[in-house]
């Protein structure tokens, strides 16, 4: 069985540099995450804002916290002081949560648009069209405290490596026609799509940015 830095080494080496690692440390105790802070990894994705909360008073201050997972509008006061990424807004009602606890932090939080491209029901995120309106839409105008730098999807979870392929590029080939965009806020550089089964896939179709836990674990 081989050890924490051995797989982050073998990912790092697989990943070869094109895309940034965040290490899924969801139900991971805060010893395993010492472990992957030790082998390099500075950037960490959590599923659940109540683990994130718990875990960041607890590990290295440089770590930069990613919230992967879907984001009640509810919940976004407890992330806001510290959180470094949010890959899942899915809505304008969560951007402009986002924008007020950012607001009140002194911040401008980075955000991902979710979007929706796997043949399953229970994926959450936008269609491209609503990706589309949102970003050309005024009111993005009055959210300072917001930017959105780029997007983020999942694949299905099929071992079909075409249609995962398929749908990765579908979702480059968005990320390109949203990124011409000019907007004060909408600043396009990651495009977030990959995961432990199908994270080398996403990076021959141009992911900048891969969430990788059991692969890690």
């Amino acid at each position: 069985m081989t050890s924490i830095p051995e797989n982050i080494t073998r990912i790092n080496q697989r990943i070869n540099d094109r895309a940034t690692l965040v290490a899924v440390t969801k139900t991971r105790p805060v010893e395993l995450l010492r472990e992957v802070y030790d082998a390099g990894c500075r950037d960490f994705g959590e599923n659940r804002v109540q683990e994130m909360v718990e875990k960041q008073p607890q590990l290295p201050a440089d770590i930069c916290w990613h919230q992967i997972g879907h984001l009640q509008t509810n919940k976004v006061k407890y992330i806001a002081p510290f959180v470094a990424l949010i890959h899942s807004v899915d809505s304008l009602s969560l951007l402009k949560e986002i924008n007020k606890q950012g607001a009140k932090n002194g911040r401008v939080i980075d955000c991902l648009l979710q979007i929706f491209i796997a043949k399953e029901e229970t994926k959450f995120g936008l269609s491209p069209d609503e990706a589309h309106a949102l970003l050309a839409g005024s009111e993005l105008d009055s959210l300072p405290n917001i930017r959105i730098v780029g997007l983020m999807g999942m694949a299905s979870n099929t071992d079909d490596e075409t249609q995962v392929r398929d749908e990765f590029r579908g979702l480059k080939k968005l990320y390109d026609e949203l990124a011409v965009m000019n907007r004060p806020n909408v600043r396009f550089s990651t495009l977030s799509m990959g995961m432990s089964g199908d994270f080398e896939l996403a990076v021959d179709e141009g992911s900048t940015m891969v969430r990788v836990g059991s692969a890690i674990f």
